[in-house]
């Protein structure tokens, strides 16, 4: 009887140290998962919130091409004096950068 109680013993430590193994492996696996599906949510809101940047830059670089569209066709004087009103504005604003910068 002792013999037959051994068998069964061993027979269960080895069949549940093989569901463990398994077990732990499909945990590994599970937990792998989720991370990656997390990296690929954050890279998809970025992608999205980048998207809105680049669609920003655009609007920008669309009002630059107007205004140069505008310095292009009109021969109006008071549009050179407004050019050279926003190039010393730029000439101050950097004076003012390089003093805080400094302090």
């Amino acid at each position: 009887m002792d013999a037959d109680l051994f068998l069964i013993f061993a027979f269960i430590l080895i069949a549940g140290s093989i569901i463990f193994a398994f077990a732990s492996l499909t945990h590994r696996r599970a937990n792998a998962h989720e991370e990656r599906m997390a990296e690929l949510r954050a890279r998809k809101a970025e992608a999205e919130n980048g998207s809105s940047l680049v669609a920003a830059d655009h609007r920008k670089l669309e009002e630059r091409v107007r205004v140069l569209e505008r310095i292009a066709t009109d021969s109006n004087h008071a549009l050179a004096s407004q050019i050279e009103e926003l190039r010393a504005l730029d000439a101050i604003e950097h004076t003012t950068e390089e003093r805080e910068r400094i302090q």
